[in-house]
């Protein structure tokens, strides 16, 4: 099973709302994780196999740590557009 954080300012609402869309991608594409939301400073302390946030918080993670950059916290499109390659290829 793929672990996943999704980030965002305070780990409520943006955050929240992905790690909902990306549970959602993966059913329907067949794929195991558990996507969870978390705020940025939290989540450094973590060690999943992939966070995923947009751009603004994404440079600010450490070089060691997987980041998947996807364009909105809510478009359906843009995440699935992001995020599907990284998730098939974790997946493999």
């Amino acid at each position: 099973m793929i672990r996943i954080i999704t980030v965002c300012g305070n780990g409520i609402g943006s955050s929240n709302l992905l790690a909902m869309k990306i549970n959602q991608l993966a059913k329907k594409n067949g794929i195991e994780l558990e996507a969870r939301p978390s705020d940025f400073n939290a989540a450094l302390g973590e060690n999943p196999d992939l966070f995923v946030t947009v751009e603004e918080f994404a440079k600010q993670f450490p070089d060691d740590k997987k980041v998947a950059i996807v364009r909105s916290y809510a478009d359906k499109k843009k995440i699935t557009e992001d995020l599907l390659p990284v998730l098939e290829e974790l997946n493999k």
